[in-house]
């Protein structure tokens, strides 16, 4: 292998934290000049493994196109240390501000944060914490971004009644809700939900868009429509970006639900949407 195949490689190591170690991947940038640098926060429970092909296609061809990308499993996620039960909202919280402080050393160029889904919450949040005096924006690239996390647990604890009525379980059981709120975990598709991370998912929005320097919004979704709309939620959300002064580009895509199954679909045309809006910012 030529050493410039080699470098261009992602680079597995493990980030030392408060609360054992997490698992990374960092995708270092091609080229002669960097264009920045991206974070990636990935969505919530069986999701992550869901989108691993697709968001691994897109980490190497943001790579190749010269922004240095850094993707970390949250604690109890992935190959990370503790287990799903042990997490809780604010301690991803607290994962994405370690790894953004190690991509701070590592990389250069401007920061932007890309989540999936419920680390699109997490993206927005993170932001907020990053803000201050002199410093540069911080972007946002979300993809299939949930409007709160509220919705995003109760899409979760609807998993679990359909495995009661596909027979996994006891109809005679309380709901979910009613176990987590006395203060109960409860397994659900092959995760432990603790009280705690339900309640901090639930509490989970994203931030008023005026509470933050404005930057680069690039907001993407994929539809299986022959003619691609964006969400009743992104009509909702994007107007208050744009008056913010955010600097919003907003597009759905043909491509499938790739979250939902088994991590075999392929998204290209989310792929290159990416890039396009990345290196072509919108004039509006």
């Amino acid at each position: 292998m030529s050493p410039r195949a080699r470098a261009a490689l992602p680079q597995a190591f493990f980030l030392a934290t408060d609360t054992g170690q997490r698992f990374c991947l960092f995708h270092p940038p091609q080229g002669a000049t960097p264009l920045g640098r991206v974070l990636y926060l990935h969505p919530f429970a069986e999701e992550l493994n869901s989108t691993r092909r697709v968001v691994a296609g897109q980490a190497r061809a943001l790579a190749q196109a010269g922004y240095g990308v850094l993707q970390i499993d949250l604690l109890g996620c992935g190959d990370s240390a503790g287990d799903f039960a042990d997490a809780t909202w604010a301690a991803w919280l607290h994962d994405a501000q370690q790894a953004h402080r190690w991509l701070d050393d590592h990389a250069s160029g401007p920061l932007w944060l890309w989540g999936m889904r419920s680390g699109a919450l997490l993206a927005a949040q993170l932001a907020a914490l990053l803000q201050a005096p002199g410093t540069a924006p911080t972007h946002l690239l979300l993809w299939q971004p949930v409007a709160s996390g509220q919705q995003m647990l109760q899409q979760f604890l609807r998993l679990r009644a359909a495995s009661q009525w596909l027979g996994a379980g006891s109809t005679g059981e309380p709901p979910p809700s009613q176990v987590l709120a006395q203060g109960l975990s409860i397994d659900i598709a092959g995760y432990t939900l603790s009280p705690r991370l339900a309640q901090g998912l639930a509490e989970a929005h994203m931030p008023a868009p005026g509470s933050l320097p404005p930057g680069r919004l690039v907001w993407l979704e994929t539809s299986s429509a022959q003619t691609p709309s964006l969400s009743p939620a992104a009509g909702k959300q994007l107007p208050a970006w744009h008056a913010a002064g955010w600097q919003v580009q907003a597009q759905a895509v043909e491509g499938p639900p790739f979250w939902q199954t088994v991590g075999t679909d392929e998204a290209p045309a989310l792929v290159q949407a990416t890039l396009a809006a990345l290196a072509h910012p919108s004039q509006a």
